[in-house]
């Protein structure tokens, strides 16, 4: 049985090409994807360790008071304690650092890299070991500075330039007195990285004279674990925490392991998808071969095989197709995975040096995989042969379906589906975060219910398209029947277009519905025309607002002064704004009472007067961060969105009892109104600052599209791997069809169906299965977006249901597109079969 097997496969081999084909592009997805979050982890946890070779023991500053809890005053790194460290024994010397938001502009002006990733720090001394230099010399004074050099790459930076910068106030113009090597994880990820000598980035990025860490080394003989305890035992317990260099690097591995595993398991779900569509082909290609060698199979069965040596030959096949297939998938993916570590930096994406890293799981895997999900697929149709008698087999009786078997299929189906249905309704009707799970569940069981059905549907909707088909003649009524002559067939490769459709367009569905819903919020909820903020989120300065009153186009002004204090003996943050501009500047919708804010009134989102059991005229007592409380009344309540919530009081009220305030933001009014010149001069107003964002309603809402944008063509892009596996299905579908209908197309080129004619049969009948699959792929697509919508209604009341119609009917389109390509090559091969060898052919 298993040279029997194998004289199969090299029989079918031409018809097997394209089930190679489809698991090894889902094989090459999966190790690709090992192969390249493997490499790039690796990358960045060897250039992390590299980090910490200076650093023997971190010292940070502690936070607890004398009884141990993490209540107590901060105590502060001093240049004492710095001193008392490097006395330690076992230690050989300690540096100083200091760390904090720098941002760094470009020769436009515009800010380097994001917000986040734009750091500043200290260069010890002459010559720092953490920062070898490249050229130039250590900086001196507030006028002197070092860049990495990746920011002078990116920018066209080099030694002698001057800079615009800014830590968190006015803008500096210092000089660039060297460029240096680094590798911090913030610049690989295409940051930027400042330094100054230490008396300035205190005074600058921290307090005057204090440390955020210690970095100590030891001396040679001494281990990390010794110095720490002897650091331990040298320093006064609850003021300093200490950090071994190793288990820093070791706890940097692991959250760089973590943050890649995200994008690991988005990756391997796709290749995931792309296996399942795959499985169709499988599925479809082996019923197909099966069926052809029928009487084969009967014949063997006659003279003595067993139904399990029948079925064990099927998958032995699949074992062989399946080996082959993922060890070309192994290569191709490890191709894959070179190829999208060279990639990243074409997208601005700097990645340390590092080797390519194939782990022995990552073969394993593939493998698996590969060989796994052919012969499940295989399993099916060759114990399906192995069931049909000899002697029924050798009359073909067994070659239509039984009305039982299709009652039973229909049936199943149809309970499949009305249970995904009613999964999904139930879900839409639960809290955002609560339904996620249940949706999940829906939508898989209505998946699979639709593809146990899709041979039943498939006779309405293309016998619907039936007076289109007309048009093409003789032609089209052929391409007709040949469609719902074998529904099963039709359904399994309609399937595999269908499921990567679905995902497309209910992810198009969403992401146009949350854009609308993002720009109803800003113009909703905002009235000013401008919202002033820092570009990594830090609280603004207080000279901020008042630079920008002293504008001349500026006509109101409100910060949003973001303070914590207790209500009821819960910890509640509250926000202080213009009391009087403050109606100007916000136009949330009021639930009930005013929006009245001033002296003891204030106004609450209802979500949170609900937990507090407010409403409008209920009086509360706040306690401040000094100790003061003050009674305040709820003039009114409003709906919150992502950029207003909470307690709104009058800054006034506010300010005189906050210790430490913040300023996230300062709405801005106009005279003139949002224009660029007006925004041009704000910027200019606050020194051109690329610390600073001005944006208005529209920059806000396109930063955020941006967002979805870029997501959603990560999504094209991966689910464009499964539309490609089943296009290949489309193929293999047809060529296989054509072969096994050789006969039948020999017949009508001999009574008169010429080249042509055979030529646009397959391919409308390719166009009508692949128009099939994209119609249900669309509908199921528009239904979970739908869903998935209602899910974020209950979060954000601006969200409502936006149609795609221009993509669909660009989706429908590229399904035609798919359908007419896919038939070029079987249509080609039906039209140069001989008439006389086709009639002859069994």
């Amino acid at each position: 049985m298993f040279r029997t097997a194998l004289r199969n496969v090299l029989a079918h081999k031409a018809r097997l090409l394209m089930t190679v084909l489809a698991v090894m592009l889902g094989v090459a997805f999966v190790s690709g994807t090992l192969v390249f979050t493997n490499t790039i982890s690796d990358a960045y946890q060897k250039s992390s360790a590299k980090g910490f070779d200076q650093v023997d023991v971190a010292m940070t500053a502690d936070y607890k008071d004398a009884e141990g809890d993490r209540v107590g005053k901060l105590h502060e790194l001093t240049q004492a304690v710095l001193d008392e460290s490097e006395r330690v024994p076992g230690a050989a010397s300690a540096i100083g650092v200091v760390h904090n938001f720098t941002a760094i502009a470009d020769k436009d002006g515009k800010l380097i890299g994001q917000g986040f990733q734009s750091q500043g720090g200290n260069y010890w001394g002459a010559k720092d070991p953490r920062y070898p230099l490249v050229s130039g010399h250590a900086p001196k004074g507030r006028g002197e500075i070092l860049i990495d050099s990746e920011t002078a790459k990116r920018a066209g930076y080099k030694v002698g330039d001057t800079v615009r910068m800014s830590v968190d106030g006015p803008v500096l113009t210092p000089r660039i007195t060297g460029i240096f090597t680094t590798d911090d994880g913030n610049v690989a990820a295409g940051g930027s990285l400042t330094l100054f000598d230490t008396p300035t980035a205190q005074k600058l990025l921290g307090k005057p004279g204090v440390y955020d860490q210690i970095d100590v080394k030891a001396k040679p003989g001494v281990t990390q674990a010794a110095l720490k305890a002897e650091l331990d035992k040298a320093l006064p317990e609850g003021t300093v925490s200490t950090t071994t260099g190793k288990q820093l690097a070791d706890d940097q591995a692991e959250m760089i392991s973590r943050s890649m595993s995200g994008m690991q398991t988005a990756l391997l779900v796709f290749a995931g998808i792309a296996l399942f569509v795959g499985t169709f082909i499988i599925a479809n290609t082996f019923t197909m071969l099966v069926a052809q060698r029928t009487r084969e199979l009967a014949l063997m069965r006659a003279v003595g095989a067993s139904r399990r040596q029948v079925t064990r030959s099927v998958l032995i096949e699949a074992f062989v197709v399946g080996a082959v297939a993922a060890v070309t998938g192994l290569v191709a993916g490890i191709g894959i995975g070179a190829g999208l570590r060279s990639l990243m930096g074409t997208f601005d994406a700097t990645v340390p040096d590092g080797p390519l890293v194939i782990k022995p799981a990552t073969i394993v895997a593939a493998l698996a995989v590969g060989i796994l999900v052919t012969m499940l697929a295989a399993w099916l149709p060759g114990r399906r042969a192995a069931k049909i008698p000899p002697v029924a087999a050798m009359s073909s009786v067994h070659a239509k379906a039984t009305t039982k078997s299709l009652v039973l299929r229909n049936t199943l189906g149809a309970l499949v589906s009305a249970a995904g249905i009613a999964v999904v309704l139930v879900a839409t009707t639960m809290d955002g975060s609560d339904g996620q799970m249940p949706m999940g569940l829906g939508a898989v069981l209505l998946i699979i219910g639709v593809f146990i059905l899709t041979p039943l549907l498939s006779r309405p909707l293309i016998a619907a398209a039936a007076p289109v088909l007309r048009t093409f003649g003789i032609s089209g009524k052929l391409a007709r029947q040949n469609s719902v002559r074998n529904p099963r067939r039709t359904a399994a490769t309609a399937s595999a277009l269908m499921i990567g459709l679905t995902l497309i367009t209910g992810m198009t569905v969403m992401a146009g519905s949350l854009q609308q819903a993002i720009e109803k919020m800003a113009s909703a909820s905002i009235k000013a025309d401008y919202v002033v903020s820092m570009a990594n989120g830090n609280p603004l300065s207080p000279d901020v607002e008042k630079k920008l009153k002293q504008s001349g186009d500026v006509t109101a002004t409100s910060p949003m002064l973001n303070a914590e204090t207790r209500i009821d003996g819960q910890s509640e943050y509250v926000t202080g704004v213009n009391g009087t501009a403050i109606r100007d500047l916000v136009g949330p919708e009021v639930d009930t009472g005013t929006f009245k804010v001033g002296g003891g009134d204030v106004v609450v989102d209802s979500e949170t007067a609900k937990s507090y059991g407010w409403k409008a005229g209920s009086a509360f007592t706040v306690a401040f961060e000094d100790g003061e409380k003050q009674k305040l009344t709820v003039a009114g309540t409003y709906e919150s969105n992502d950029f207003l919530s909470g307690i709104l009081l009058d800054e006034k009220t506010l300010a005189p009892h906050t210790l430490d305030p913040y300023t996230m933001n300062v709405m801005v009014k106009t005279s003139d109104g949002t224009s660029g010149a007006v925004q041009d001069k704000l910027e200019k107003a606050l020194g051109t600052n690329p610390a600073i964002k001005v944006q208005s309603k529209d920059d806000i809402s396109n930063e955020i599209a941006q967002m979805f944008t870029l997501m959603l063509n990560m999504v094209y892009g991966l689910l464009a791997m499964a539309v490609i596996v089943a296009v290949l299905g489309v193929i293999n579908t047809l060529a296989m069809s054509v072969f096994e209908r050789s006969q039948e197309i020999g017949m009508l080129r001999a009574i008169g169906l010429d080249r042509k004619g055979i030529k646009r049969m397959v391919r409308i009948e390719s166009l009508v299965i692949s128009l099939f699959g994209a119609v249900l792929g669309i509908g199921l697509g528009v239904f979970f977006g739908w869903a998935a919508g209602e899910l974020l209604a209950s979060k954000m009341a601006t969200y409502e249901l936006v149609l795609p119609w221009a993509r669909m009917g660009v989706f429908l389109l590229l399904a035609a597109m798919v359908g007419v390509l896919a038939a070029l090559w079987p249509a080609r091969r039906a039209a140069r079969l001989n008439m006389l060898e086709a009639i002859k052919a069994e």
